[in-house]
C-alpha cells in the first residue's frame, strides 16, 4: 500500500439501513457466538496498533522526490482545510497589478475588500500592497529630489496625496476585518482540533467494545459524519490528525474482517468513488484550460484523501498507480504552461531592458532649451507608460529590473532638475530687471509731464517685452503690478485729451462762424485803423483756443483771410510780413509746452540769417568777377539786385528774430 494510500478517509456508504440490510443480520445473533474470534482479532490489532500508528505517521513525513506535485496538492489542501474560505482564493481574478496606476490599485483593494471574503484575498492583497509601494516610493523619490534641488532641506520634506490616504483607508479596514477573522478562527481551530483528537479516542476504542456488530458498526458511521462536520482545525496539526483518524479508521475496517460483508460493501462503495474520480482526472488531462484542470485536481484528492476510505487490498495500488498517472500528465501540462509563460516574461523582460536602453539614449542628448525638453519629458513618461504596461517579467529578475528602471528615469530626472535650476537662475534674474522697470512705471505714473514720460512709458514696456521668463509663481503677480502702473498713466492721459478735444471741437465750431463773419470784414480808408482792427480781430482769434489736430487746416484759412485783407491796406512788404508773423508768434506762444514751440522758431530763424548772410557773401564774390565791366550790365545788375532783395530778407527775418526774443 502506497503512503497516500494509508491516509485515505472513508466516506459513509449509502445509509446505515442499507448497510444492515446488506449484510442480512439476524438480530436475534448476538456477540456470544463470535466472542471468541473477536476476541483474538481485537489482541492481535493490539499488538500491531502502536508499531502500526507509529510507522503511518513517519511515512506520512517523508518527502517523495518523484511524487513532489503531490506534496504540493497536499500542502495546498492544509491551507484550505485551515480556513475553508481560504479555496475561494483561485475563484478571484488575479488582475496584472504591475500595470496599474496607484489610483487603480487603490479601487481595486476597496473592490475586493468590499466584495470578498477577507481570508481569500490575502495573495491578492499582497501582490496590491507590494505594487502599491513600489510605485509611491518612486514618486515620492523624485518628488524629494525636486524638492532638494529647488532649495528645500531635505529634513522638512513632506509629500501626501488624496490617492495615498485613500489606499491606506482601504488597507486599514482590510487589517482589521483580517485580525477579526483570525481572532475568531484561532479559537474556532483549537476547539476543533479538541473534537477531532476525541473523535479518534473513540474510533480506537470501538474495537474493545463489547457489543453488536450493527451497533459498533452505526457508532463508527456516527464518527465519520461527526468527524465530516467538525470544522477547520491548524494547518501545522492537519496531516497528523488526518493520518492518525485514517489509521484508526484502517484499524477498524481491519476488525470488521469478521463481518466482511460490511466492510466488502464499503470497499466496493469506495472503489466506485474512486474510480469516477481516476476517470475525471484523466478527462482534465486532456483539458487544454491547465490551470483550471490543476485546481479541480486539487479537489479531486482533497475528495480522495478526505471524504472516501480504503479499498480491497487488491485494487489498492493499482488505482492508485493510475490515479497518479493522470495527475502526472496534468502536472507536466502545468510545467509546460509555467514554461509558456517563462518564454513570454522573457520577452517582456527584453521589451523591458530596450524601453531602459531608450530612456538612457535620451538622458545621453543632454537637456539644451525648455521646448526640446517638454519634448524629452512627454517621450520619457510614454515609456514609463509602456514600462508599465510591458507585463511581468521572470521574478528572479524582477528587482533588478525595476532597479535599472529606476535608476535611468532618476539621471533624466536629475538632468531635468539640473536644466530648471540653471533656468530658475536665469529667471531670477529677469524677475529683478521686471522689478526695476515695475519700480520706473509707479515712480512716473503721477507725472504730468506727459511729453517726457510717455516716450519713457513706451520704452519700459518695450524692455519688459525683450526680458526672458520668470518664475512661474511671479509671473501673473509681476505682470498685473506692471500693467497696473501703465495703465494708469496711459488712462490719466486718454482722460486729459478727452477733455481737452471736447473743448477744441467747441473752440473750432467758434473760429468757423468767426472766420465767416472775418471774411466779410468791411475796412476804413484810415491805413492805421485797419491795422489795429486786424490785430484786434488776429486776437480774438487766439482766444477762442485750440481746435482739433484734424482742423487745423482753419488757422491757415484765418491766415488767407487776413492776407487778404492786410493787401487792400497799401502796406510796406516787411510791416504787412511782421503783422501776419506776429499772429504765428501768438499761436506758438499760446501752446502750453513751456516755450519748446519759440526755441525752434528761434533756432529756425538764426539758421535763415546764417544762410542770407552766406548767400550775400557769395554774392558779393561773385562782382569781384566784374571788376571791369560797367555797372549797367545787365549781369551786375542782376547780382546787385539779388543782393539788395537778400539784404531786405535779412531785415526781416532779424525782425522776426527781435520779435521772438520779446517774448521770452
Amino acid at each position: 500500500m502506497s503512503d497516500n494510500e494509508k491516509s485515505q478517509k472513508p466516506e459513509e456508504v449509502d445509509t446505515p439501513n442499507a448497510i444492515e440490510n446488506s449484510t442480512e443480520l439476524n438480530e436475534n445473533q448476538t456477540l456470544e457466538s463470535t466472542s471468541n474470534a473477536e476476541e483474538e482479532t481485537v489482541n492481535s490489532v493490539e499488538d500491531a496498533n502502536e508499531s502500526a500508528e507509529s510507522e503511518a505517521i513517519e511515512n506520512s513525513t517523508k518527502t517523495d522526490d518523484q511524487d513532489e506535485v503531490l506534496n504540493e496538492i497536499d500542502e495546498s489542501n492544509a491551507e484550505d482545510a485551515e480556513d475553508e474560505g481560504n479555496k475561494d482564493r483561485h475563484k478571484i481574478e488575479v488582475k496584472e497589478y504591475d500595470t496599474m496606476s496607484l489610483e487603480a490599485l487603490a479601487i481595486e483593494l476597496e473592490r475586493l475588500v468590499a466584495t470578498e471574503k477577507i481570508q481569500a484575498i490575502r495573495n491578492h492583497v499582497n501582490s496590491i500592497n507590494s505594487e502599491f509601494k513600489q510605485k509611491l516610493q518612486t514618486i515620492i523619490d523624485e518628488k524629494k529630489e525636486d524638492f532638494i534641488n529647488d532649495g528645500g532641506n531635505e529634513i522638512d520634506f513632506y509629500f501626501s496625496s488624496p490617492v495615498q490616504k485613500r489606499y491606506k483607508d482601504a488597507y486599514k479596514v482590510y487589517r482589521t476585518k483580517l485580525n477579526e477573522h483570525y481572532q475568531s478562527l484561532e479559537k474556532n481551530l483549537k476547539q476543533n482540533l479538541q473534537d477531532k483528537l476525541a473523535i479518534i479516542e473513540e474510533l480506537k476504542g470501538l474495537i474493545n467494545v463489547e457489543e453488536n456488530i450493527n451497533t459498533t458498526y452505526k457508532h463508527f458511521k456516527d464518527l465519520q459524519e461527526r468527524w465530516r462536520n467538525t470544522g477547520p482545525i491548524p494547518r501545522d496539526k492537519y496531516n497528523n490528525a488526518w493520518n492518525s483518524y485514517h489509521h484508526h479508521v484502517e484499524l477498524f475496517y481491519d476488525f470488521l474482517h469478521l463481518n466482511r460483508d460490511l466492510r466488502d460493501l464499503d470497499f466496493k462503495h469506495n472503489l466506485e468513488k474512486k474510480l469516477l474520480i481516476i476517470e475525471r482526472a484523466e478527462e482534465l488531462s486532456k483539458d487544454d484550460n491547465v490551470m483550471r484542470a490543476f485546481r479541480e485536481l486539487q479537489e479531486l484528492h482533497k475528495m480522495w484523501k478526505e471524504e472516501l476510505g480504503p479499498v480491497g487490498q487488491e485494487h489498492r495500488e493499482e488505482i492508485w498507480e493510475r490515479f497518479k498517472a493522470a495527475t502526472k500528465i496534468i502536472n507536466d501540462k502545468r510545467h509546460a504552461y509555467y514554461q509558456e509563460i517563462d518564454k513570454v516574461y522573457e520577452k517582456n523582460l527584453e521589451k523591458k531592458l530596450e524601453i531602459i536602453e531608450k530612456i538612457k539614449a535620451i538622458s545621453a542628448t543632454g537637456c539644451k532649451s525648455h521646448g526640446t525638453l517638454q519634448k524629452k519629458i512627454k517621450q520619457i513618461e510614454a515609456l514609463r507608460e509602456s514600462f508599465f504596461n510591458a507585463g511581468k517579467v521572470p521574478l528572479k529578475l524582477n528587482e533588478k529590473t525595476w532597479a535599472e528602471f529606476k535608476e535611468a528615469v532618476r539621471t533624466f530626472n536629475r538632468q531635468k532638475n539640473s536644466f530648471y535650476k540653471d533656468l530658475k537662475k536665469e529667471q531670477y534674474h529677469n524677475l529683478q530687471l521686471k522689478l526695476d522697470l515695475i519700480k520706473v512705471a509707479e515712480d512716473n505714473k503721477e507725472s504730468d509731464d506727459f511729453e517726457t514720460v510717455t516716450p519713457l512709458m513706451k520704452k519700459i514696456q518695450s524692455e519688459w517685452k525683450k526680458i526672458g521668463h520668470v518664475p512661474r509663481k511671479d509671473s501673473d503677480k509681476i505682470w498685473k503690478q506692471f500693467k497696473a502702473a501703465c495703465n494708469y498713466y496711459f488712462d490719466r492721459i486718454h482722460a486729459k485729451r478727452n477733455a481737452a478735444s471736447t473743448e477744441q471741437v467747441e473752440a473750432y465750431h467758434k473760429k468757423n462762424e468767426f472766420l465767416n463773419a472775418f471774411k466779410d470784414l468791411k475796412l476804413t480808408e484810415d491805413k492805421t485803423k485797419g491795422i489795429e482792427l486786424i490785430k484786434e480781430k488776429i486776437k480774438e482769434w487766439h482766444a477762442l483756443g485750440r481746435v482739433p489736430q484734424d482742423k487745423r487746416y482753419i488757422d491757415a484759412k484765418f491766415q488767407k483771410a487776413t492776407d487778404q485783407l492786410l493787401s487792400h491796406l497799401d502796406l510796406e512788404k516787411i510791416e504787412a510780413e511782421m503783422i501776419k508773423y506776429e499772429n504765428k508768434l501768438d499761436v506758438l506762444n499760446a501752446a502750453d509746452d513751456d516755450h519748446r514751440n519759440l526755441d525752434n522758431e528761434r533756432v529756425f530763424i538764426r539758421k535763415k540769417i546764417d544762410e542770407v548772410k552766406s548767400q550775400i557773401n557769395q554774392l558779393e564774390n561773385n562782382l569781384q568777377f566784374f571788376t571791369n565791366v560797367e555797372d549797367d550790365n545787365p549781369l551786375v545788375k542782376e547780382v546787385h539786385n539779388n543782393i539788395k532783395l537778400h539784404e531786405e530778407s535779412l531785415e526781416l527775418w532779424k525782425s522776426k528774430l527781435r520779435k521772438v526774443k520779446d517774448l521770452y
